[in-house]
């Protein structure tokens, strides 16, 4: 049975628990409540995991378990549906993408996108395979329709890298704040306590990986314990869970450090926390520090590539330390601690990352019409 053609095709393969599945899930949302017709395209055991399905979304399984078996299934579905359009995040997804239109005589055209800054996140791998990536964007990202990134760092990162022409690469606000994010905020926060007499609270969000430089936080915080009474969370799941809880023990912490896991909803604990604190090593644009920003939560961020130094105007509204410096992100914790940011500044720094407005600016990116309700 042949299916309807959408108004355009999303592929995915996440984790199920990062910033891409909370960015696509609300990308996705805007553009169906906006009356599109959106196919989404999964692999067998891989997010994004949304639920409801917002209007207009149609989940389109492909009999696959991992993203390099899944070149026979995506090329049955282009021959079958010919969408006008394919929407792919994660360079192994938009290889597969890429290789499927060419399979097919480019009768889809391909979008790709990249969260991150890719030579940052590549730096840890072996010469042989970094050299591999780097061809690969270099010759399938130009037959790309498009190619999107977060920030203006990662845009001049993957330029510079994959030897693409800057012009290609389009730079587009992620959609992280929806409209419920009042609503969500007064929501009961899950799975941490927060009594009204508590020590004030420092809050990490992410998967816990190597990337996300959790173990500088934790360092830090436990010389921050010696200056003042305070606590940390880490909300968040990943392969780096062992390592950690071996870390706090280790520092004797065990009181005073929380990793909960993931939670869906993180507003509620940002709204409650005195401080956000972004530790990573390397980002695209941090969903979790815009979300922080959008509650008013004073933040500080190591000034990693990239987006931080965008986001927080150049270190204005919120401190930039060095990755990986235990004594500078102490210090600008307990100056954050002492003498906090206006609420409203932090918040107006978040308005260009609103779900509606940000949708609007991807279909602008992508060519496609742009419908009345996000115009």
């Amino acid at each position: 049975m042949s299916l309807p053609p959408p108004d355009l095709a999303v592929l995915l393969a996440t984790s199920g628990h990062s910033g891409v599945d909370r960015v696509m899930g609300n990308l996705l949302a805007a553009w169906g409540e906006a009356g599109l017709r959106i196919d989404l395209l999964g692999i067998r055991g891989h997010g994004p995991h949304i639920a409801p399905l917002p209007p207009g979304v149609r989940r389109v399984p492909l009999p696959a378990r991992h993203v390099n078996t899944a070149l026979p299934a995506l090329l049955r579905y282009l021959r079958r549906v010919r969408p006008p359009l394919l929407l792919t995040d994660k360079d192994r997804v938009n290889r597969l993408a890429l290789l499927a239109s060419a399979l097919t005589g480019r009768r889809t055209p391909v979008a790709v996108r990249l969260g991150t800054t890719v030579s940052v996140n590549l730096a840890g791998r072996g010469a042989v395979e970094r050299q591999l990536q780097r061809l690969s964007m270099r010759y399938l990202y130009r037959r790309a329709a498009a190619v999107l990134v977060p920030s203006q760092g990662a845009a001049d990162d993957l330029a510079a890298f994959a030897g693409l022409p800057r012009e290609r690469i389009r730079v587009v606000p992620s959609p992280v704040l929806t409209d419920d994010l009042a609503a969500r905020m007064a929501q009961p926060p899950q799975g941490v306590d927060w009594p009204a007499d508590g020590p004030p609270t420092v809050l990490g969000i992410g998967e816990l990986c190597a990337r996300k430089d959790f173990e500088t936080l934790i360092r830090a915080f436990a010389e921050l314990r010696a200056l003042r009474p305070c606590r940390l969370v880490i909300l968040g799941e990943g392969r780096q869970r062992a390592r950690l809880e071996a870390l706090v023990a280790q520092l004797g912490l065990g009181g005073q450090v929380q990793l909960p896991g993931f939670v869906a909803n993180p507003y509620p604990h940002l709204a409650r926390a005195a401080l956000f604190v972004l530790a990573s090593r390397c980002e695209g644009l941090p969903v979790a520090l815009i979300e922080a920003l959008a509650c008013g939560t004073p933040a500080v961020s190591t000034n990693c590539p990239s987006g931080p130094r965008e986001l927080l105007q150049d270190g204005q509204i919120g401190p930039l330390v060095p990755v990986g410096d235990v004594g500078a992100l102490t210090g600008a914790m307990a100056a954050t601690l002492a003498a906090p940011p206006p609420r409203a500044l932090l918040q107006g720094a978040a308005a260009p990352y609103a779900a509606r407005r940000a949708a609007g600016a991807y279909l602008a990116a992508l060519g496609r019409p742009l419908p009345a309700a996000l115009a």
